[in-house]
């Protein structure tokens, strides 16, 4: 009997699980809380880890179509002087087996939704409960309907309704740091070399300026944080004060003050923390993402763990029967667990890759043969 699956949440981790669920041979349907899908967010970085899970899930072209592949990153100081260089381009694809690309967040939505077959996702759906069955669940949604799977998977971000319901609301702590965003076109800086994926540390850990290309447009992403003692919101939405911007990073290189009187009307996000969920899965209910491993943005691995996760978890979910699903849920989690509490908490300490580092424990992994608890 195909086995039944409904993801609740049509982010990326949500779509790349859906495909590989699909992809595997299982009955899968998305429901998004949103009406439909819009245009926000800034640059993500798909590294050569989460690149081969979606070239699996065939849709490499199509992210390779769109988005920008840099050369190299580099590290530098504040004042300019360069710590450290990581070859990409050609020399990460060779090493890898896949490269390092920059897109938009928005064409990578796009790119994965585009694949995934008619039918298959459902907007406006807002999850309001879950019922256990003898060997299924039951969700609810609030416009009155629900449906019955063999297996539900919480992919519903870092609020995610899948995670209280199981567990109880979750308690982030801010960081005292701040991240501005901004997208602006390259010709603007066109006397620059804006090639490299550059990340730029401060002189204190809070303080740090990441840019890059992330698509042939020409459209050029700047990061930005800063210490902030108090915060109220977790949204990525808000609009930032560009002079406190500014100012923030005056004692910055020129080429970054330069970069900065281009940036109008900043993205504005608090930065918060959350511990290793202890466990993820509950009966016929497991999480995915950021709804289980939310992480600071610093190592460029959130949306990259959310993708391992989906290719794991389907390989511990094929071929099983719905009585089977418990069983398979507790070993996804058992294979995914250090792995991404490492990685959280590395990305909580903000030091890599601030000198020379080894990347490849995190580039090299390969969600589709790492072997998988018996």
């Amino acid at each position: 009997m195909t086995l039944r699956v409904a993801v609740v949440g049509g982010g990326i981790g949500g779509i790349a699980a859906a495909l590989a669920f699909h992809r595997s041979g299982m009955d899968v349907q998305v429901f998004e809380r949103s009406p439909a899908y819009r245009r926000v967010g800034a640059a993500i970085t798909m590294t050569p880890n989460a690149v081969r899970v979606l070239e699996a899930l065939g849709v490499g072209d199509a992210i390779r179509a769109v988005g920008y592949r840099p050369p190299r990153r580099l590290n530098r100081t504040w004042t300019g002087e360069v710590t450290s260089t990581i070859e990409l381009g050609d020399a990460a694809e060779k090493k890898f087996g896949a490269p390092l690309l920059q897109l938009h967040r928005a064409d990578l939505i796009e790119v994965l939704q585009s694949a995934l077959p008619v039918g298959m996702l459902h907007f406006d759906k807002q999850l309001v409960a879950l019922q256990e069955l003898e060997t299924a669940v039951e969700a609810y949604f609030a416009d009155g309907t629900s449906v019955v799977v063999d297996a539900l998977v919480g992919a519903d971000g870092i609020h995610s309704t899948v995670r209280e319901i199981l567990f109880g609301p979750d308690s982030p702590r801010f960081t005292g740091i701040v991240g501005y965003r901004s997208i602006v076109s390259a010709e603007r800086l066109s006397r620059f070399d804006l090639t490299p994926f550059t990340k730029w540390f401060g002189p204190r850990p809070e303080s740090e300026f990441l840019t890059t290309l992330t698509s042939s447009r020409g459209d050029f992403y700047i990061f930005a944080s800063i210490a902030q003692p108090e915060w109220r919101e977790e949204s990525w939405s808000m609009t930032g004060d560009v002079h406190e911007l500014r100012e923030s990073f005056a004692d910055y290189a020129d080429e970054v003050r330069t970069m900065l009187e281009v940036c109008h009307e900043p993205l504005k996000t608090a930065i918060y923390q959350r511990d290793p969920l202890p466990r993820w899965s509950k009966g016929h209910v497991t999480l995915l993402g950021d709804a289980c491993h939310a992480m600071t943005p610093f190592m460029a691995q959130g949306a990259a763990m959310a993708i391992e996760d989906a290719a794991v978890l389907s390989r511990c979910l094929q071929a099983k029967s719905a009585a089977g699903v418990p069983a398979a849920l507790c070993a996804y989690e058992r294979a995914r667990h250090e792995r991404t509490s490492q990685i959280q908490r590395s990305s909580q300490q903000n030091q890599w890759p601030r000198k020379p580092v080894d990347v490849e424990w995190v580039y090299s992994f390969d969600a589709w043969k790492v072997p998988l608890p018996a």
